[in-house]
């Protein structure tokens, strides 16, 4: 069954995949909850759904290939931003079909994705949650508010153009003041970011808690009088089931 992964690279399935090993925590816990009793293996920070038992495999982006190919699996999923390119190449020179999941710029775009891998690769109904989450995502509010929303720190690392992140805060009404910028994750300064604020350019600071882990303690006192709001890594960042209970969560949170 000769398939095409997000890429256009050539996913030779022999059939429907009953042996997964995904790279990827996101599609990891949409093919879970999705296609049941599939997964073979998944990486160490794949931490949902809650109480997954499948052998682990490493990180994302230093995966242990040779555990994979104990596995067996008929089929690897990777990303194209968070697994690299080296990995999949070997992987698929080891006889394994991989399919690469591109980085998404949107939800809309994810959800794409999302419903040609498990309709066409694992021919099954798209999943209620999926429709669920186009519904919940469709709209885009009104701007209220900028923001500056790191993702890292030591260096500083923020979410800029084109990233999925950017856009789940998009369509509840946040910008993010680097969503222009050239680069899809820029490495300002400090004093250029604290900047934003003193020009009044932006009002509010986004801490997510992956995959850095910002904390109350770890991250506001960079900023002092910056008005901040901590949230789920997961729910900005994560495409898949995760999205339903995303939107509520978000807007509660970012309104707060």
């Amino acid at each position: 069954m000769a398939l095409f992964d997000d890429l256009g690279e050539d996913v030779p399935l022999l059939g429907v995949p009953r042996r997964v090993v995904s790279l990827v925590p996101s599609l990891t816990e949409a093919i879970a909850v999705s296609v049941p009793g599939v997964l073979a293996g998944a990486t160490d920070y794949c931490t949902h759904p809650e109480g997954l038992a499948v052998p682990r495999v490493g990180g994302s982006k230093y995966p242990k290939l040779d555990r994979v190919f104990e596995l067996r699996p008929d089929l690897v999923l990777a990303n194209s931003e968070e697994n690299r390119p080296e990995d999949v190449e070997r992987l698929r020179a080891n006889g394994f079909p991989v399919w690469v999941t591109e980085a998404p710029a949107t939800v809309p775009h994810a959800l794409a994705s999302l419903r040609r891998l498990l309709t066409q690769a694992f021919e099954v109904t798209e999943p209620y949650w999926l429709v669920q989450a186009e519904q919940l995502w469709r709209e885009i509010r009104p701007e209220r508010v900028r923001a500056v929303v790191p993702v890292w720190r030591r260096p500083w690392v923020i979410l800029g153009r084109d990233t999925f992140g950017g856009d789940v805060l998009r369509r509840l009404g946040v910008s993010i003041v680097y969503g222009e910028h050239g680069d899809r994750y820029p490495r300002p300064k400090l004093d250029e970011l604290r900047s934003w604020f003193d020009r009044g350019d932006a009002e509010l600071l986004v801490l997510p808690d992956e995959p850095y882990r910002f904390t109350a303690d770890d991250g506001p006192e960079a900023f002092p009088g910056v008005r901040h709001v901590l949230v789920s890594g997961r729910y900005l960042t994560w495409y898949g089931p995760s999205l339903v209970a995303a939107h509520e969560t978000l807007s509660a949170a970012l309104s707060g």
